[in-house]
């Protein structure tokens, strides 16, 4: 009797370990990253790094941002379990305002597609001097 309930404990744990779904999964640190002010010109690169935290390779099938001032670059390879990668996004800080940017990655992941996203403020440089002379230009032009 005790051999057939070990023989079916046995059975069991293994149906329940082979009837697991393999899948994986993105989990990201920050889904938005602030860019704050920054000025014009400036670095625009940023990184939303990621884990696979499920038990299959996760692949990157796309990213892709809302407009044409947001470059994101993906991975190419597939990202192992308890792998960590990153997905770079690069916004042109050569426009002046504010950010609002979304980044839709899909994959193979449990939760297919992830939206990420970018805000922030980019302002013209200006510095001390620089509105000296241009307040002094004014006054001296209303006389």
């Amino acid at each position: 009797m005790k051999k057939i309930l070990l023989i079916v404990c046995v059975l069991v744990f293994n149906f329940n370990t082979f009837s697991q779904e393999k899948t994986a999964k993105i989990n990201f640190k920050t889904t938005e990253i602030d860019y704050g002010v920054i000025e014009k010109g400036s670095n625009g690169i940023r990184d939303f790094e990621f884990t696979n935290d499920g038990n299959s390779p996760l692949i990157i099938t796309n990213v892709k941002s809302t407009c044409g001032c947001t470059i994101p670059k993906k991975p190419n390879k597939p990202i192992l379990p308890g792998e960590s990668e990153k997905i770079q996004v690069k916004y042109d800080t050569n426009r002046v305002g504010f950010i609002r940017k979304s980044i839709i990655v899909s994959s193979n992941a449990q939760n297919p597609t992830v939206i990420l996203k970018i805000t922030g403020k980019v302002t013209n440089k200006v510095n001390s001097t620089g509105l000296e002379k241009k307040s002094k230009s004014l006054i001296e032009e209303e006389y």
